[in-house]
């Protein structure tokens, strides 16, 4: 194995809504890190920056630490195209909702005031025609921002979106490449939710780049996602080949457990099973 050791973090509302059930996890858990997205119910990017302010303060004062904002941004209609699905769209978010003018500003400055160094994106939903080269003057935005802000933009691969899969992924930062402030966020969970096995090039190709991971297992058969280590997702060999190849010598692992049907219990199960594959494969979890 690389010396690449990995950094557990929890997605705050895979735990539950509120922050006191976040931060209890976290104690009992020995969890130190909480990715944000939502608390309440609520997108933190429909939030003022007041209101993200008073949640980092409580987190400050518990001791967690917040690596990345899971923002919405790009989770949306591109201008001009429709999309080519219709069904739910899981933490979808309508820019219109945002109390800024500028919602892709106020993603940025959202990730400031939680400390975050890394904010996820997204690629427009799927739309007929796409090309990686469509998103440039996005890209093009988001990397301005992101140089004015010290953040790392992640490029997320999520199924309803145009870059969807790990090779759709890997599409992307071949027309875009990766830089010090956009990376690819690789989600091979989702990848294998689309019955699209990530291929040892597509994860070759990004790993040198790779910073930041989402960790979630599914059970193909019965088409849903369960706690990891219950599922189909081959995780001792995924995260293997992914960390052989990685540069860096930390990569966030961030758990986003997506069981809302039991999501503090499934996700405490997920985390011992991340501990338990870590160990098995020898590689550090910190």
């Amino acid at each position: 194995m690389s010396g690449t050791r990995l950094a557990l973090a929890v997605i705050g509302d895979e735990i539950g809504p509120s922050l006191p059930e976040m931060l209890s996890f976290c104690t009992e858990q020995k969890v130190r890190r909480l990715d944000m997205r939502t608390v309440d119910g609520r997108n933190l990017l429909g939030m003022t920056l007041d209101e993200v302010h008073a949640i980092k303060a409580v987190l400050d004062k518990a001791g967690i630490a917040v690596p990345t904002f899971v923002s919405p941004v790009l989770k949306w209609a591109a201008p001009g195209k429709a999309p080519a699905g219709g069904g739910k769209v899981d933490f979808a978010f309508d820019p219109s909702q945002c109390p800024s003018a500028d919602p892709l500003a106020h993603a940025f400055a959202i990730a400031n005031a939680l400390g975050a160094r890394h904010m996820r994106v997204f690629s427009f939903l799927r739309y007929a025609g796409y090309r990686p080269l469509d998103l440039k003057p996005a890209i093009d935005r988001l990397l301005e921002l992101a140089r004015r802000h010290d953040v790392i933009v992640e490029m997320e691969n999520e199924p309803v979106c145009n870059v969807g899969s790990v090779a759709e992924l890997a599409a992307f930062f071949r027309a875009i490449p990766p830089s010090s402030h956009l990376r690819p966020l690789v989600d091979i969970g989702n990848s294998w939710s689309m019955g699209q096995a990530p291929g040892d090039s597509d994860i070759a190709a990004l790993a040198p780049s790779v910073d930041l991971i989402h960790l979630k297992d599914r059970d193909l058969a019965a088409r849903r996602t369960v706690p990891l280590g219950d599922g189909d997702v081959p995780w001792a060999w995924e995260l293997t080949r992914l960390l052989k190849d990685a540069k860096t010598p930390e990569v966030l692992a961030s758990m986003e457990t997506h069981c809302p049907q039991d999501g503090r219990n499934a996700t405490a199960k997920s985390v011992a099973a991340l501990r338990r594959i870590a160990a098995e494969i020898g590689v550090e979890l910190v």
